[in-house]
C-alpha cells in the first residue's frame, strides 16, 4: 500500500494556515469572511465543510487527496444526500469560488459558470420533498452520469438505463443503483423500498434480469428494450405512486 506524502509538503499553503478551513479563507479574497467554513478537530488539513443559506443544502464539503495534489469538492441535498454538484480542483481559489457560490444558494448551473470544474450531476433541488419530482431528479442524475462515464461498456449501461426511462412503468419507480446494477424502489431515498427485478448490462453487450442481485435468472438479452420489458412484467400490480422514504 502507498505511503500518503505528509500533508505538509503536499499542501504546505495549508499547513502553514493551520487547517483547510482556515486555507479556504485566506485564498478567497474576503469573499468567505462572514461564512461558516469549518475543519474537523483530526486531521484538519485534508477536510472542511462550508455552510449554505439554504436550509434544503447540506454544507459543502471540500476534501484533499491523499497522494496527489487536488481538492475535491461534493453539494448534496441534506435530506437524502444526493449529490447536485461534484468535481475536483488543483486550485484553492476556484474551490473558494464555488464554496461562496454554494452558500449563496446559486443553482448548480451558476455554480459551474463561476467555477468550472464543480460540474452539476443534472439533479436539481427540490426544497419541499415531493416525492415525484424526487424521483424526475435521480432519474436525471442517474441519466447523466451514464452519459460522462468513460467506462468500455459505458454505451451498453447508457443504452440499459434510456431503455429503463423510456418505459413509464419503470420511470414511475424510484431508480438507484448498486454496483451498476439498475434496481427499483416506491419510496424515495434515505430508506428504499426494493420492488421488482435487478437489470445488468455487461461489458459484452448483453442484458441481464434476475430476481436476485447480479443473478441472471431470469434471462439473458441481446437488446436493453427486451430486459426492460420482462423487468416491467415482473413488477408486482397494484403499485401506487412513489412516496417520501425517511
Amino acid at each position: 500500500m502507498r505511503t500518503a506524502p505528509d500533508p505538509a509538503v503536499l499542501y504546505p499553503e495549508v499547513a502553514a494556515c493551520g487547517s483547510l478551513a482556515a486555507a479556504l479563507r485566506a485564498h478567497a479574497d474576503g469573499r468567505l469572511d462572514a461564512v461558516r467554513v469549518t475543519s474537523p478537530d483530526v486531521e484538519p488539513l485534508y477536510e472542511a465543510v462550508v455552510a449554505s443559506t439554504l436550509p434544503h443544502r447540506a454544507p459543502l464539503t471540500v476534501s484533499a487527496a491523499r497522494h496527489e495534489r487536488w481538492w475535491w469538492v461534493r453539494g448534496t441535498e441534506a435530506f437524502d444526500g444526493s449529490p447536485l454538484i461534484h468535481g475536483r480542483a488543483g486550485d484553492l481559489a476556484e474551490v473558494a469560488t464555488a464554496a461562496r457560490a454554494w452558500h449563496d444558494g446559486a443553482s448548480p448551473d451558476d455554480i459551474h459558470r463561476a467555477a468550472p470544474f464543480a460540474r452539476p450531476t443534472g439533479r436539481f433541488e427540490v426544497p419541499d420533498l415531493d416525492p415525484a419530482r424526487l424521483t424526475e431528479s435521480e432519474w436525471l442524475g442517474m441519466r447523466r452520469e451514464a452519459a460522462e462515464l468513460t467506462y468500455d461498456w459505458r454505451t451498453y449501461y447508457q443504452a440499459l438505463i434510456e431503455a429503463a426511462y423510456a418505459e413509464p412503468a419503470l420511470r414511475a419507480l424510484y431508480p438507484f443503483t448498486s454496483h451498476w446494477v439498475l434496481r427499483f424502489s416506491t419510496t424515495t431515498r434515505p430508506r428504499l423500498t426494493i420492488v421488482g427485478a435487478c437489470l445488468t448490462a455487461g461489458s459484452d453487450g448483453a442484458y441481464t434480469l434476475g430476481r436476485g442481485f447480479v443473478t441472471p435468472d431470469l434471462g439473458t438479452f441481446a437488446t436493453p428494450e427486451e430486459a426492460v420489458a420482462l423487468a416491467v412484467r415482473h413488477l408486482p400490480r397494484g403499485l401506487g405512486p412513489v412516496t417520501l422514504g425517511g
